[in-house]
């Protein structure tokens, strides 16, 4: 999330995401320390906006996911035999 704040806060400073992206490092993961690609920034944008534009529906997504997850629904129902 670091990241994703640098780049919001450089274009509400008037900065471009390709004058943000080599100061960028990936923290974790396979890629830990390069630079992420600029279609990944983009993609990271375009997700951030959407969960900004619509966060009851991220949340009901959220709780769907956990209920899923949950001892409710512990998994498929075994096979009946005829």
């Amino acid at each position: 999330m670091d990241m994703l704040h640098t780049v919001l806060r450089r274009q509400a400073n008037g900065g471009s995401i390709e004058q943000s992206q080599p100061d960028l490092i990936i923290p974790t993961g396979r890629r830990k320390g390069q630079n992420p690609s600029i279609s990944s920034i983009y993609r990271a944008l375009a997700e951030h906006a959407k969960r900004e534009a619509y966060p009851e529906a991220v949340e009901q997504a959220h709780a769907d996911f956990a209920a899923l997850n949950s001892e409710r629904f512990p998994g498929p129902a075994p096979k009946q035999r005829p």
